[in-house]
Order: structure tokens, then C-alpha cells, then sequence
């Protein structure tokens, strides 16, 4: 937090990005000041990682906030049984209402401004709202759904077949491998869903 403050580039997660002047970067522990402009704001997004839900969530939850609230991390949690982050906000920060925006997305492209749609799930009407209030643009379609299980596993599941797909490209294997790798993968992206 304290480099991304000095140089408004989140070098570790999306190098090369300058960070808009109206974004404020703190550490919750760290950051007294923090607290109270999280209670005014409009709307929080936990941007990191999955693996940082478990500090991040009860934190919040602690501070007793109606900020609606979402997290943009794709992936199950290794340390909590592999719960998915709804489940594990369910269980550790239940007062929170929060949800998830995720899609087909990869963080350098949609900061650079190209087009791409995501999902914004939450049992809640006003965390739907509003994600798709905030992030809504020209470039960057967001759609509302309440089905919050199939959007996180959907996000996880997109990244295995990322990487595979990436595979192909690297063995040189051919658009058909990887058609067929993609025509494959959202069949069982699709009963996985479903189970």
C-alpha cells in the first residue's frame, strides 16, 4: 500500500497502470483515517487477490458498515476449505452486503479501456446496483445477477481455461486444439456449474 501511494502504480498486480488521483489506497490496520472514509463512501471493492478475503472481510465487518461492497478476485480460498469468497463472507463477515463483479476479464485489458462485459452477482439489489452504477461504461458492459455461486465459479474456472488455452499457443498445437479446448472446457464449465 505505502509504494502504491508514493508511486500510484500497483506494480505487483497491474505494472504500468497509473492509479486514477481520486483513489485513495490505505491499509485498514494501518490507517485510522481509513475507517472513517470507508463509512462515507459509496460503494468499497476489495481488489487483490482471493487469499486476501479472509483479513480483508472480518475487518470490514468489524467496522459495522452499510457500504455496499464487492470483490473483483477470481479463485477459491486454499486456507478456508476451499470455499468460495460468498461462502466464506457468509460465515465471517455475515452483516456485510456484499457480492462479486467477474466475467472474462483480464485487468490489463480493461484498464486499458478495451471492451469487454462482467457479471455483477449479489443477493442484494443494492450491491448489483451499485457495481453496474460504477463500472457501467462504454467499454466495460456489467450485467446483474443474483446467481452468486455460478459467477465465482464461472471467474475460476475461466482462468484453468486460460491457461490451457495459453498452452496451446505456447506448444504451437493450432486454433482447432484450442477450439477444440474451448468448445470442451465451457462443456464442463457447464456441468460443473450445474453440480
Amino acid at each position: 500500500a505505502a509504494d502504491m501511494v508514493r508511486s500510484r502504480v500497483n506494480t505487483r498486480y497491474l505494472d504500468g497502470v497509473g492509479l486514477p488521483a481520486a483513489l485513495r489506497v490505505g491499509h485498514l490496520a494501518a490507517d485510522a483515517d481509513l475507517a472513517s472514509t470507508l463509512r462515507s463512501s459509496e460503494l468499497i471493492v476489495l481488489a487483490g487477490p482471493t487469499a486476501a478475503l479472509p483479513s480483508w472481510l472480518p475487518a470490514l465487518a468489524g467496522l459495522g458498515l452499510s457500504v455496499p461492497g464487492g470483490w473483483v478476485c477470481k479463485g477459491f480460498l486454499d486456507g478456508e476449505g476451499g470455499e468460495l469468497a460468498h461462502e466464506y463472507a457468509a460465515r465471517a463477515a455475515a452483516p456485510l452486503a456484499v457480492g462479486v463483479l467477474s466475467g472474462p476479464s483480464f485487468a490489463q485489458e480493461v484498464a486499458a479501456g478495451k471492451p469487454c462485459a462482467l457479471v455483477a452477482a449479489s443477493v442484494h439489489e443494492s450491491v448489483r446496483q451499485a457495481l453496474v452504477e460504477a463500472f457501467h461504461s462504454r467499454s466495460l458492459r456489467v450485467y446483474p445477477s443474483t446467481d452468486v455461486p455460478g459467477v465465482e465459479v464461472g471467474g475460476a474456472v475461466k482462468n484453468v481455461l486460460a491457461i490451457a488455452c495459453g498452452l496451446c499457443d505456447g506448444l504451437d498445437l493450432g486454433l482447432n486444439a484450442r477450439a477444440a479446448l474451448i468448445t470442451r472446457g465451457l462443456a464442463e464449465a457447464a456441468r460443473l456449474g450445474v453440480a
